[in-house]
């Protein structure tokens, strides 16, 4: 906090505590020793060039878990001289804001600029942010904020239009390797895993370096002997659960690519996404859902087949229950991926309702209508219907079209699947229709 007489607040040391977890005491004193972002903190990254300038923009460090979003922070803040003040969105309110702001703007009274970086930035809700916009567009805070969701759909518009959005990759297999190496090289102690245990250790770290180092850290405690296997380390740490908020941007981005792998005729990407999805605990019935929309929008009548299997899945996991149910979901995911591909009917139904909407309450032509009283028959409802089945071919080749509108054409069959049969069928129909002058 700064004193009556604008002093500097105290900063906290950037030196771990003794005893400090192993991630802290290894966090990295300088931008080139960031892990696994080099695209930014390299001389050719945003980072690196801003760094260079000596001069910030204000930044949104958008990235999974574990990726060193702090880290690049605080050393941002050093390496052009800024003060550092930080916030997290979980325990800060609007209190904290003002307080922090007021700290800034005395601070920047005394010549000393503050970079602000806000902590799950996208937890403060539309009004909260927009209480940053005065203070980022008077230079009173350089914001940096960090962010494992989307900014798209989690941050207001304005203040993504004055900031810069910088996207952190999940740390690599290369990446993870060698914060292993460091925490070695830090304890002077090598892991007690054999090989494949080192390799499943890192495969489990699903690209969050802060928890392989937490544990690393629990290994190196434990002060075994003898190196582990990856059964034994797997009995010996507990399973890591696969990063997925139902709610948020991992669940729509694992839908997409398993509904997008459907729809390029790709089995094994599309198991995969399920399996991706039935692992993280997706609700199976929401799994149905999609499949069926997935038969009805990517397969439709190329394989009539592919709805009804999709039905009986769903009927089939109701049934069984996990996790024998989930068998069915698999059998549906194959048979849609393998299935002919079209989507006639979903291009048809937008069509029509296109035109429905355009066209407004036009009456059918009176041959088709229902005349049930005297008067009705009399204006001419039903006056001229040929019943098909008495027809020749069971056929009559009547027009069916409002007489303000005339013949459309919605549904155009693709040479695929089932649907190639049905487009001789229809153009038969249409070759007969033309004949009678109905079309």
């Amino acid at each position: 906090m700064a004193d009556l007489f604008g002093a500097e607040p105290e900063q906290p040391s950037d030196t771990p505590a003794e005893g400090a977890p192993l991630a802290d005491r290894l966090r990295p004193r300088a931008l080139d020793e960031v892990v696994g972002q080099e695209h930014l903190t390299g001389p050719e990254g945003a980072i690196g060039r801003m760094v260079a300038a000596g001069k910030l923009s204000s930044m949104i460090l958008w990235g999974p878990p574990g990726t060193g979003k702090t880290s690049i922070a605080k050393l941002l803040a050093d390496a052009v001289g800024l003060r550092f003040q930080m916030l997290s969105a979980v325990f800060s309110g609007v209190a904290d804001l003002k307080k922090a702001f007021a700290d800034a703007r005395k601070m920047a009274a005394t010549g000393k600029r503050t970079l602000l970086f806000v902590d799950e930035i996208h937890r403060f809700n539309r009004a909260q942010q927009d209480g940053f916009l005065p203070f980022v567009e008077d230079g009173t805070v350089t914001l940096v904020g960090a962010t494992t969701e989307n900014p798209s759909f989690e941050l207001n518009a304005a203040l993504l239009s004055r900031a810069q959005v910088l996207i952190l990759h999940r740390l690599d297999e290369a990446a993870l390797s060698k914060l292993l190496d460091k925490a070695e090289a830090l304890t002077g102690t090598a892991l007690p895993l054999d090989d494949d245990a080192r390799a499943a250790l890192i495969a489990s770290a699903d690209g969050d370096g802060r928890f392989l180092l937490n544990q690393a850290e629990t290994l190196f405690d434990l002060g075994l002997t003898e190196p582990l296997d990856p059964k034994g380390l797997a009995d010996l740490l507990q399973r890591r659960v696969a990063v997925y908020d139902k709610d948020r941007e991992g669940h729509y981005n694992l839908i997409s690519a398993l509904h997008k792998s459907v729809r390029g005729s790709d089995p094994q990407a599309a198991l995969y996404y399920l399996a991706r999805m039935l692992t993280a605990g997706e609700d199976p019935l929401y799994l149905c859902r999609r499949l069926v929309r997935m038969a009805s929008e990517d397969i439709g009548l190329a394989d009539p087949n592919a709805l009804v299997q999709c039905l009986a899945a769903k009927d089939a996991y109701d049934f069984l229950g996990s996790p024998e149910g989930e068998l069915a979901l698999v059998q549906a995911v194959l048979y849609l991926a393998s299935a002919p591909k079209s989507n006639a009917a979903y291009k048809a139904q937008k069509a029509a309702i296109r035109t429905a909407k355009e066209t407004g309450s036009l009456m059918p032509p009176q041959n088709i209508l229902n005349a049930p009283t005297k008067l009705m028959k009399e204006v001419g409802y039903g006056k001229g219907y040929t019943y098909d089945h008495d027809a020749e071919d069971g056929f009559s080749g009547d027009n069916y079209w409002p007489d303000d509108l005339g013949p459309q054409r919605f549904y155009e069959p693709v040479e695929r699947g089932f649907e190639k049969r049905l487009k001789e069928r229809l153009d038969w129909w249409d070759a007969r229709r033309a004949e009678k002058g109905g079309g």
